[in-house]
């Protein structure tokens, strides 16, 4: 209840994210930070005649702030030495939640240290959600990290990080990504709720034992991590891509229709079918995040891999909190009428707006 509660808050667009790229060789550092004009926008104002839309020249005329504002939120340190960031262009890129403001700098370390410490803090005061998805090539290798308001101040070895730290970096990653993808949080859930009950005479009746309800959440959950992970690989290594705009509005469908089927039921039984069907969109979905935070060349086995066991493990902790609560609840007219009945209503119409911005494109939900 208390997600449902927090997802009635969210939109159907991606959380605050910004991408930092650095590439760092020869005592110089070059990088490229990509940040969300809307963020820019709620920071430092960029709509000057405020008529709803950010045009070249608006944006243009606040270069010098944006990059004094965003520069100033992030350190480099070559050892115990600062690094000093000179912005040097300003582009505008379009990434698959809307446009970007582009800042390219560059800074000078001294010496040859054995590591780099970057210091990130943007927006952590404005959105405590706002995360940072950084790539750093250094030491012949490309290693990854995400910024959080636990995890401001990260340190990266010159030397080419091991295959296990490299599975761990992503595997963290795709634990945490799956926590905050409500839409797929909440297509499991759909699946999930029916799954202490059984269908007897047209009726939903509570299951007799823990047995069955066990092996159905079983059923349902391979199949859905099967059917994901099977699109994730294809997606992430490019074998096949689909309009991130089609994988987000189709993600958004599923969510609905799991939902309404429970208080009307037109598939009770193999709803692990549904779940492999939806499963594998789903996949694409996680691949467009997995893009951009950037799978290293030199390790996209061990990379894919980490961050699909982050995903999965992500999701078994949402499942082995969710089925022993449902279990114990489901004899009771709070879990038939509030849970199951009012829950689903939520799901589903929190889905179909969902549907409708990203079919349409529109904003419902600020």
């Amino acid at each position: 209840m208390a997600l449902l509660a927090a997802c009635v808050l969210a939109h159907a667009h991606k959380p605050s994210d910004s991408y930092l790229g650095l590439k760092v060789e020869a005592g110089r550092v070059h990088g490229q930070w990509d940040i969300a004009l809307r963020d820019l926008e709620f920071a430092v104002g960029l709509d000057a005649n405020g008529d709803g839309e950010i045009t070249w020249g608006e944006l243009s005329a606040r270069h010098a702030n944006i990059a004094s504002y965003a520069l100033a939120r992030l350190q480099v340190a070559a050892g115990d030495a600062g690094c000093p960031l000179r912005a040097t262009d300003h582009l505008v890129d379009q990434h698959s939640d809307g446009a970007y403001a582009v800042i390219r700098f560059e800074a000078a370390c001294p010496g040859q240290p054995e590591k780099i410490t970057l210091g990130y803090s943007l927006f952590f005061d404005l959105d405590p959600t706002h995360r940072g998805l950084a790539r750093i090539e250094i030491g012949g290798g490309t290693q990854t990290a995400v910024f959080s308001p636990e995890r401001r101040v990260q340190h990266f070895d010159m030397a080419a990080p091991s295959v296990w730290r490299q599975i761990a970096a992503y595997a963290r990653e795709g634990v945490w990504h799956i926590w905050i993808g409500y839409d797929h949080i909440l297509f499991l859930l759909s699946l999930l709720l029916p799954s202490v009950w059984v269908r007897e005479a047209d009726a939903w009746r509570p299951a007799p034992r823990f047995g069955p309800a066990f092996w159905e959440v079983f059923r349902v959950v391979t199949a859905f991590t099967i059917a994901h992970s099977i699109t994730l690989s294809i997606a992430a290594l490019e074998i096949v891509t689909l309009p991130s705009r089609l994988v987000e509005s189709v993600i958004a469908a599923s969510v609905l229709l799991a939902a309404l089927n429970n208080p009307f039921p037109l598939v009770s039984a193999r709803r692990w079918a549904i779940a492999f069907s939806f499963g594998l969109v789903h996949g694409f979905g996680f691949a467009s995040v997995l893009s951009d935070l950037g799978l290293p060349r030199g390790a996209l086995v061990s990379s894919l891999f980490g961050f699909n066991l982050g995903v999965e493990l992500g999701q078994l902790a949402i499942v082995s909190a969710f089925l022993p609560i449902a279990y114990a609840l489901r004899n009771t007219w709070f879990y038939a009428r509030i849970v199951f009945a009012g829950g689903s209503i939520v799901i589903a119409l929190l889905a179909a707006i969902w549907l409708t911005e990203r079919a349409l494109n529109i904003t419902i939900l600020a």
